[in-house]
Formats: C-alpha cells, sequence, structure tokens
C-alpha cells in the first residue's frame, strides 16, 4: 500500500482499531507518528512501510507547522 498522504496514513492505523481525533491537526499527526512506531516495534510494518509513513509523517508535520506560525503573525 503506498503512503502519500496523511489521510493514507490514518486509514493503515484504522485497520488496526487506532482512530486519532485530538482536536488539533499537529496533535493528530505526532501522535499518528507514536502510534506507527510501537506498529513497527510490534514487527507489523517492514522497514520500507516504515520509513516511508514516516516520511509522510515528517512533510505533514512541518507543512502543519508553517501554517500555524503563520495564522500566529
Amino acid at each position: 500500500m503506498a503512503m502519500r498522504t496523511f489521510l493514507d496514513v490514518l486509514d493503515l492505523l484504522k485497520k488496526y482499531d487506532i482512530y486519532i481525533h485530538l482536536g488539533k491537526r499537529l496533535w493528530d499527526i505526532e501522535l499518528a507518528a507514536i502510534e506507527i512506531d510501537n506498529l513497527y516495534r510490534a514487527k507489523l510494518l517492514s522497514p520500507q512501510e516504515y520509513a516511508q509513513i514516516k516520511m509522510v509523517l515528517n512533510h505533514e508535520h512541518e507543512a502543519e507547522q508553517q501554517r500555524e506560525d503563520k495564522k500566529e503573525k
């Protein structure tokens, strides 16, 4: 399964009955990263899947942080 967006990551987490909605997108991304780390440690994700997902989450986190920074100015 190709991971290209944060929604793709959330859909993967749902397959493991992990639902994330904290009310702030940045927090959702950070919690998703923690849950992905847990799935990887449990050997439910391959190293390639893990790397691809972490890249998506890092990209989304940076983009969301920039959006928040612009709002504060």
